[in-house]
């Protein structure tokens, strides 16, 4: 490279982010599309005021527009909240290896490509925040993380969940049924041994707490430290949420049990037969992250999925929401699984809350985003119609007041329309224990 080649790239640096710091400090006006807030009715002709990140206000026509606001016209458009995806693998992680079934000290952050992507065909599907999860193969196969998914060089840049203090930055994945007991050695032979070894394990993070509890603050009696055991402490403490994979309507129960028994709070994720259970599971009081599939028949203990899963459970009042599991399901086409559920039963407020709000609420980041909400993220995408038309296409997805993908730019249309080898580090094995 020339220095004058050089120079001039230093200068389109610093012309973008000058660009990019002017749209985050002048409010931008987005006028006449039909808003779907989510947190009430849709708004003909409405008003989104964004600045600095953060959504000013939302309205009709007559919401007041600030003097220095560029205004964007998307008449005839449909915008809504950011959707949030509950199961994802993109990013390229990973998760425990096959020395112990239960790994709860192991991170996904560690291991994800910020710049994958991967993360472009969530951003295609107006996917704005996802939780990454390692794969299903073990009872405990790590911690989640929860991330939004900015333009990043470093993980930390697109961190959601920030707990410094606890190093807490997302959930904790575990399952049960048949994934986790197809190993050998160390994993368990039956879905008995599976709940007594996750047993077993948090009575021994009950006995590290207690001793904790017990030092009172006096460094020379703590417990040396154990990063498994910290971990499960979270839970304990309501800190960390557990995403526990589970098919069978059996399973589901022995999930619910586990997370009563120690008193810890779960998400239910796939429940391929929650409509057997819809009513026990509305009871606990537990969150079902569901999964939408035109094409049955991916395992044994999956016979009996149905797509009815969804009206089933907002009939049973049980908090619902929908989620890619990508690759089993393509991000790009998040919305549809919405759709299929409408098909099947559910209305379509809930449905939209499936996509948005109830699935931030699974992951403790409602008070951000998942409806368009004055001091909430401006986290929104624009839509070219009704969000569950098939002909509907996925226009603009923004981040804080940032354009991060636009289908007009050819480079950001490819993830949209293109094949399998535009996402080539999506290809990886843990997918063949995904759903």
């Amino acid at each position: 490279m020339t220095k004058l080649s050089y120079y001039f790239s230093v200068l389109m640096l610093l012309v973008l982010s000058s660009t990019q710091l002017a749209a985050q400090s002048n409010p931008l006006v987005f006028k006449g599309a039909k808003i779907i807030p989510i947190s009430g009715d849709p708004i003909e002709n409405g008003v989104l005021v964004v600045q600095n990140g953060k959504i000013l206000s939302v309205g009709d026509a007559n919401t007041r527009t600030p003097r220095n606001a560029t205004v964007v016209d998307v008449s005839g458009k449909v915008l809504m909240p950011g959707l949030v995806d509950t199961h994802s693998h993109l990013g390229e992680g990973d998760g425990g290896d096959r020395s112990s079934a239960l790994h709860p000290d192991v991170r996904i952050m560690d291991t994800i490509n910020p710049r994958s992507d991967t993360f472009k065909k969530a951003l295609a599907g107006g996917i704005t925040s996802v939780n990454i999860m390692p794969g299903s193969g073990h009872l405990m196969s790590g911690q989640t993380v929860y991330l939004k998914l900015k333009k990043a060089n470093t993980i930390e840049e697109m961190l959601l969940v920030v707990d410094e203090e606890n190093n807490i930055y997302g959930g904790m994945k575990m399952a049960n049924g048949t994934n986790p007991i197809k190993g050998s050695g160390a994993f368990p032979g039956t879905r008995a041994r599976s709940a007594a070894m996750v047993r077993d394990l948090f009575v021994k993070a009950q006995n590290y707490q207690a001793k904790i509890k017990a030092a009172n603050g006096d460094e020379s009696k703590m417990p040396p430290r154990d990063l498994q055991m910290e971990a499960l402490v979270q839970i304990l403490e309501g800190k960390r949420v557990v995403h526990n994979h589970t098919h069978r309507h059996d399973d589901i129960l022995t999930a619910i049990r586990l997370s009563q028994e120690f008193g810890y709070r779960v998400v239910l994720q796939h429940v391929s037969e929650a409509y057997k259970v819809a009513d026990e599971i509305a009871a606990a009081g537990v969150p079902a992250s569901i999964i939408t599939l035109d094409s049955f028949g991916g395992k044994l203990e999956a016979m009996d999925f149905s797509n009815v899963n969804g009206a089933a459970l907002e009939e049973a009042g049980a908090l619902v929401g929908f989620h890619t599991d990508d690759g089993i399901t393509d991000s790009r086409l998040f919305l549809r699984s919405a759709a299929m559920g409408v098909r099947d039963g559910m209305s379509r407020e809930k449905a939209l809350e499936a996509l948005t709000i109830a699935n931030a609420k699974m992951m403790d980041i409602d008070d951000r985003v998942g409806t368009l909400e004055k001091g909430k993220d401006a986290d929104f995408i624009i839509l070219s119609g009704d969000p569950f038309s098939v002909y509907t296409l996925v226009e603009e997805t923004w981040i804080e007041g940032l354009k991060v993908w636009d289908r007009d730019n050819p480079e950001d249309r490819k993830f949209a329309t293109g094949g399998e080898d535009t996402f080539r580090g999506n290809i990886h094995t843990h997918h063949t224990e995904g759903e």
